[in-house]
């Protein structure tokens, strides 16, 4: 059996190490034999079996930094769009998949999940912003179970906290791409996807056991 690679895009903008950590973490624990590597070539991105989008600052940021590698976007575009790649975006790597986002101005996404990035509004004024710390999920699925859920999720307890820090959020145009949600003064999205995509708000490489569950779902994923 070829070795599967999972791709970690390296574009200035995202919390490299700790993902690749997690990473192989979960590939130690679960003797699973995938080659993980960080890069910025769009070659890379053109091979790999699984990519990451990690990101960390303002969405505007983020990506004029993925633009400013020539050819990346359109080596994503092709691996996730045309060859059904299995794709997980992190925190800003999430919000890069709406349509736009609202931070620094209006920035065009990758718009491959119609919506916008717009800031928070808790409707506590006691609730600080950015909203960083730990928060549970609300899953969407019908009459939720774990058998009902995305599968990428379906290794976590919903008990379980994950770990957050942002100050806007991705609004989904459509709800039925919105699959899970947590409570911050309203309920916010915090998991978006559809087909072979699939982006998390919070930070999974720094949400401990029910973070490296997610990870290994995302390995096991056959969308």
């Amino acid at each position: 059996m070829t070795k599967e690679t999972l791709l970690i895009i390296d574009y200035g903008s995202g919390n490299l190490r700790s993902a690749q950590k997690s990473f192989e973490h979960v590939c130690k624990n679960e003797a699973r034999d995938v080659n993980i590597i960080i890069s910025n070539k769009p070659e890379d991105v053109q091979k790999a079996d699984r990519i990451v989008l990690p990101g960390q600052g303002a969405f505007r940021d983020c990506k004029n930094n993925l633009e400013g590698i020539d050819g990346m976007i359109d080596a994503l575009g092709d691996a996730v769009l045309n060859k059904g790649t299995p794709f997980l975006g992190i925190c800003v790597g999430m919000q890069l998949m709406a349509t736009r986002g609202l931070e620094h101005g209006v920035t065009g996404g990758l718009n491959w999940i119609e919506g916008e990035v717009v800031p928070m509004k808790p409707n506590d004024p006691n609730l600080k912003i950015p909203h960083m710390g730990w928060n549970d999920l609300y899953y969407l699925s019908a009459n939720d179970t774990q058998d009902n859920r995305h599968f990428v999720l379906r290794s976590t307890l919903s008990d379980e906290n994950f770990y957050f820090v942002h100050s806007f959020v991705f609004q989904c145009t459509y709800n039925h791409h919105c699959l899970a949600m947590t409570d911050y003064g309203g309920m916010i999205p915090a998991v978006v996807g559809r087909d072979n995509m699939i982006g998390v708000q919070f930070h999974p490489e720094k949400s401990h056991t029910a973070g490296l569950k997610l990870l290994s779902g995302f390995l096991d994923w056959k969308p």
